[in-house]
């Protein structure tokens, strides 16, 4: 027989309703380790922002790590239902909670419990942003009441977050507040479309951005999650044809950010006037910050290095800004970091930097402890797995030895060398690139990005074995190396090129080929491993502003900026490059022919073309590779 009562006896016995429930059953704090306090914190404008603090026990002139999300801040305060409080926030590190930090969290206007409309990315007060409040203004507001009304506090404040945190964190800086001593940006999002999130280069990021964009700007708590037919994300988008029809059978057309998307394909002064790289260039530096990012990451891989060249020849005694570039993925660097995908780096690389550089450097500027020896410049080499200390960066000097160009040629018979090609007066490999077939990003299916079962922040250092095979990419590669070359910095292709098309989209991919036989280890026999990657949208050869039609036929010279390296090919290993033309279903499909506007090209446009990479003295394609010497 059941002797349980059911819930609506209970609550008859009772004479509770079921709003009061949750109180008769919220846990008994006496054992934590930390307070719990929920404010709604009002701004210049008299809206509120949902604010929880947490207080260690015992805690008095305590430094506030702050953070300020749109990715709801109740749940960023309780990863774990915990009584300790490193549990309840390893997002935010158990060191910063084991030093006994006041920890704070804020949903950012319009998401989740705070007042206000919500939108993304939202610019700074000016021309794109008449509203009188933007982030700077929300982070000052917010700083100046918990210093006046955290007992506990001593006065000082660091700013902490990565991603879309890590941008709200460098928002922080803009008009900084007395109270502001620090900051430390994990992967923040600093320039939408040169690289970070939206765009690369003017390709656009379709099968990351729309899911994101709808489900962060549809609703204020995520309650409605973008949906798909289909498991492999390659077949959803190809059978959509373009971003503006996939995007209209979600009913994105009313979604802000998505309008916006659609319209400023190019880089024009929308995406200028919010590029934090460029903002924070033009203002004097006041608080000291760490830039960290990943080698690996597959969201956010510009805008640290990006954001640390624009603010270093404001810093030239290397006391305020200083750039970590960890082995990690998007992240991961807040993570365990032990290996990436089928990579083990030497240790737990992330745990190592925030224990023996982040927790010094926020403790001296929050807490008066000595003063750190933390480096201008710490990258960490894969392939070697070991940290170095740079003196600049990406014309770096490592420990004393320095950094030069040196040219790695294609070559005929997909031979990679130094040397430069022979004087030739029609030398090229060429392929057809058909868009009813793009080049899949990873080995399918493509799963979403969103999927439980996806491994999405892996796909950076996925073996490339599965293009490299394809008659729709080119391959050249070196002979194994005899010793050991570290390369450190930025790699540029000069790639020479032309296409019977009138647009057309140019991947390139620097490749660590491992030897045929690795015995410790034998699945990463002949392993391809990605070390640096991006697209360019043809149409913005000449001006990232303006899309002008690509010169059918004509050989053009293009000069594409790849992400940063640290890295040592070893020996046995060869260097590989890789081309192609489509990079799919991440990046929408150029049609090859051009149109107005890529999101809503017509199902005629896309057309096959034949591309070909020249390898002449007159045009010798080539990587600009960054070896030290």
């Amino acid at each position: 027989m059941n002797h349980l009562k059911s819930e609506e006896e209970v609550l008859r016995a009772s004479g509770a309703s079921n709003s009061e429930i949750p109180e008769k059953f919220a846990p008994k704090t006496d054992s934590f380790d930390y307070v719990r306090r929920e404010e709604m914190i009002p701004m210049r404008d008299g809206v509120k922002l949902k604010t929880i603090i947490l207080v260690p026990k015992g805690t008095q002139d305590a430094p506030i790590v702050i953070t300020r999300t749109p990715y709801n801040a109740s749940e960023r305060t309780l990863r774990f239902n915990s009584p300790n409080l490193s549990s309840v926030v390893p997002q935010m590190n158990d060191t910063t909670s084991a030093a006994r930090y006041i920890i704070v969290y804020q949903d950012v206007r319009g998401k989740y419990g705070s007042e206000g409309d919500y939108v993304m990315n939202k610019p700074l007060e000016g021309p794109l942003n008449v509203t009188g409040t933007d982030h700077a203004t929300d982070s000052y507001d917010t700083i100046d009441w918990l210093v006046k009304n955290v007992p506990e506090s001593n006065g000082r404040v660091a700013a902490m977050g990565g991603s879309y945190e890590g941008f709200t964190t460098l928002m922080c800086t803009v008009n900084p507040h007395p109270a502001l001593k620090a900051v430390v940006a994990f992967a923040a999002m600093v320039d939408g479309w040169m690289g970070d999130d939206w765009f690369h280069k003017g390709a656009f990021r379709q099968d990351a951005s729309l899911s994101f964009t709808y489900d962060q700007e549809a609703t204020r708590k995520n309650e409605v999650k973008w949906w798909s037919g289909t498991y492999d994300t390659y077949d959803a988008f190809l059978r959509a044809g373009n971003a503006g029809t996939i995007a209209a059978s979600r009913g994105m057309e009313g979604i802000g950010f998505w309008q916006k998307l659609a319209i400023h394909t190019a880089y024009d002064s929308f995406w200028q006037q919010q590029a934090v790289d460029k903002l924070l260039a033009e203002r004097p530096l006041a608080v000291p910050m760490l830039i960290v990012g990943g080698l690996f990451d597959q969201e956010d891989i510009y805008g640290s290095p990006a954001l640390y060249k624009a603010l270093a020849p404001k810093d030239p005694d290397g006391k305020f800004v200083h750039l970590v570039l960890g082995p990690w993925s998007h992240g991961q660097g807040r993570r365990d970091a032990r290996g990436l995908g089928s990579l083990q780096f030497e240790g737990e690389t992330a745990g190592w930097f925030r224990r023996n550089v982040m927790q010094p450097f926020l403790d001296h500027y929050l807490r008066d402890a000595p003063k750190p020896e933390t480096p201008r410049v710490l990258a960490y080499e894969t392939g070697a797995n070991i940290w170095h200390r740079y003196d600049d960066w990406p014309r770096a000097c490592a420990e004393g030895y320095p950094a030069r160009s040196r040219n790695l040629y294609v070559q005929e018979e997909g031979r990679l060398g130094f040397e430069a090609p022979p004087i030739a007066e029609q030398a090229f490999d060429e392929y057809i690139s058909d868009p009813a077939k793009p080049v899949p990003y990873r080995q399918r299916p493509t799963v979403p990005t969103y999927a439980a079962e996806s491994t999405w922040g892996e796909w950076l250092v996925d073996d490339q074995r599965h293009t490299a095979s394809r008659t729709d990419v080119l391959v050249w590669s070196t002979e194994p190396l005899k010793e050991p070359m570290h390369v450190a910095g930025q790699p540029v292709a000069r790639l020479f090129a032309s296409t019977s098309g009138s647009d057309s989209d140019w991947v390139v991919k620097i490749i660590d080929v491992w030897p045929d036989e690795v015995p410790e280890n034998p699945k990463l026999g002949g392993y391809q491993l990605m070390l640096s990657a991006d697209i360019f949208r043809g149409r913005y050869r000449e001006d990232f502003a303006v899309a002008k039609p690509l010169a059918t036929g004509r050989v053009l010279d293009y000069r594409i900026p790849l992400p940063y390296v640290s890295h040592s090919f070893l020996p046995g290993h060869r260097i590989m490059v890789q081309v192609q033309s489509s990079w799919f279903p991440l990046y929408d499909r150029n049609p090859q022919t051009f149109v107005p506007n890529i999101m809503f090209a017509p199902p005629e446009s896309y057309r096959k073309a034949t591309q070909r990479v020249w390898r002449t003295a007159e045009f010798p394609t080539a990587i600009e590779f960054p070896v030290i010497t």
